[in-house]
């Protein structure tokens, strides 16, 4: 996500919503800096801490770094860090690149800002969607096709829903989007709730 965007913006927006379930936008911003910040060592140790519950812990971690860093200092590690190498112990440099773009995605599709993801690493994103996926983000897309309008791609079988692929990836990382983003009778039941 461009650093601009989070050097930019207002005290409200750093404690607005964000399509991740239950963190703001300071909560996401301190998550996607995890990477960079903590060693394998300090992730383990967390990771302990949580009871071996990989959701528990990036939840606890984010809530807790949020609160430890200012808006000032979060936009400046993620800005200072735009070219770290970092890499998740699992997934390698595509789990890396998703993390990055459905986290910055996050942030600004609730915030309404207009980003377009690369087509180059979009692609690389939409053809990693699985089952496993859908699995480990809690994604319910039973009896949907996923059916992209800007690009060429589709998922699943069953009722069409159609939009942007980055929309729709999002959809496969479990998220809800917020009103107007999707097209198809099911779209209802991927709309989140308004704040």
């Amino acid at each position: 996500m461009p650093d601009s965007k989070l050097d930019g913006l207002s005290a409200e927006e750093w404690d607005a919503p964000t399509l991740c379930g239950g963190w703001r936008v300071r909560e996401v911003a301190a998550h996607m800096t995890m990477g960079f910040r903590y060693s394998l060592s300090k992730m383990a140790v967390e990771l302990a801490r949580s009871r071996g519950n990989l959701h528990r812990m990036t939840d606890r971690c984010a809530h807790n770094d949020a609160a430890a860093y200012s808006t000032r200092e979060l936009a400046a590690l993620l800005r200072d860090n735009a070219d770290h190498p970092w890499r998740p112990p699992v997934g390698g440099i595509e789990a890396a690149l998703g993390h990055d773009v459905i986290h910055g995605l996050d942030i600004t599709v609730a915030l309404g800002l207009g980003r377009r993801v690369p087509e180059d690493r979009l692609r690389i994103l939409l053809e990693g969607v699985n089952a496993k996926t859908l699995k480990f983000f809690g994604a319910d897309l039973g009896g949907i096709e996923l059916r992209a309008d800007d690009l060429d791609w589709s998922f699943g079988t069953g009722t069409p829903l159609s939009g942007a692929a980055q929309d729709l990836l999002l959809l496969a990382y479990g998220r809800r989007l917020p009103p107007g983003h999707l097209r198809g009778e099911p779209r209802d039941r991927f709309v989140a709730a308004q704040a």
